[in-house]
């Protein structure tokens, strides 16, 4: 990624570094935008200039750690590759992308924020499904292919993510599971796209 080149925005970088780290030690309660303009090493004027409220720096910093890994599952439809081959490595990176653990630590604090203030996370969770499209946009191209039976794409991509992440996310939110291990990859993107083909492809494209 290309550092930012202005200061605004190398200060915004900054403290959404500081929020990351601070929002993953200490939890949302605990961390203060005193601290964490010190630890960024701006004024607590510059940080509310960005973000009027901490609940809004939270958000943007879970965002943020999000859209980093979303970006990497943008992969456009091919007509001239299967669509296993396809789904397979669009899965692979979100297996990757769900192991970051930057990421995994701001969920867990979200989903015990969510515990107490669910009003609070509800508008991130909104947020943050508005940016899950990569699949979604796969799949709404392979259906205008002519490659799977009609479908809603977001139920169908919802239903495909939500095999990964039974094993690759929710476990490790929740319970404190450690990330799933490297040689378990393979195995749950291929059962993941083994049961959407089974159910979503045409016959001729199942395989």
């Amino acid at each position: 990624m290309t550092p930012p080149q202005r200061l605004t925005d190398r200060k915004r970088l900054a403290i959404l570094t500081a929020a990351a780290e601070q929002f993953r030690s200490l939890g949302f309660e605990a961390s203060s935008m005193d601290k964490i303009a010190a630890n960024a090493g701006v004024s607590k004027r510059t940080v509310y200039n960005h973000f009027p409220s901490k609940d809004e720096l939270f958000a943007e910093t879970l965002v943020a750690l999000f859209e980093r890994s979303a970006a990497e599952l943008d992969l456009p439809y091919r007509s001239d590759a299967s669509l296993r081959t396809q789904l397979t490595e669009l899965m692979t990176m979100k297996v990757r992308a769900m192991a970051d653990q930057d990421f995994l630590d701001l969920a867990r604090v979200a989903i015990a924020e969510a515990m107490h203030q669910p009003e609070r996370v509800g508008a991130i969770v909104t947020r943050l499904g508005e940016r899950e499209e990569g699949v979604t946009r796969w799949i709404r191209a392979a259906l205008a292919d002519g490659k799977l039976k009609e479908c809603d794409p977001v139920f169908a991509a919802t239903l495909l993510q939500g095999q990964v992440k039974a094993m690759a996310f929710w476990p490790q939110v929740t319970m404190g599971a450690p990330p799933l291990a490297q040689e378990l990859h393979g195995a749950v993107v291929d059962a993941a796209v083994s049961m959407f083909l089974s159910y979503f492809a045409q016959a001729k494209h199942a395989a």
